[in-house]
């Protein structure tokens, strides 16, 4: 299991990889972890990844199938937190600390 904590403007996102699934929490202290499908995506953001979906409507669903399809591509969690890190940087969310197997929180490298 690996853990990253961003930040995004004043808010900060908790993402946890445990093997193929991906977990994310918004706020530090409460919450709960939620998949993909329970965050709210923005379709500007999403046609900036996917031009090809500007007039579908069923875009949230196609792109919540390929970010899965692609994070069960990496063979490893590691490679999953770091294939998770550039996607989420494109958009100005910042990684500072990790944490790996349940070990010390690290600053993010």
């Amino acid at each position: 299991m690996i853990g990253v904590i961003f930040k995004f403007g004043s808010e900060t996102i908790e993402v946890r990889i445990d093997g193929t699934n991906v977990l994310f929490k918004t706020g530090m202290f409460g919450g709960a972890f939620v998949p993909i499908e329970n965050l709210k995506l923005s379709k500007s953001g999403a046609i900036k990844e996917s031009p090809e979906l500007k007039d579908d409507p069923d875009w949230r669903k196609k792109i919540i199938k390929k970010f899965k399809k692609k994070v069960e591509e990496e063979k490893t969690e590691e490679a999953r937190m770091k294939y998770i890190v550039n996607d989420l940087s494109k958009y100005n969310y910042i990684p500072l600390y990790i944490q790996r197997k349940g070990h010390r929180v690290k600053k993010f490298k």
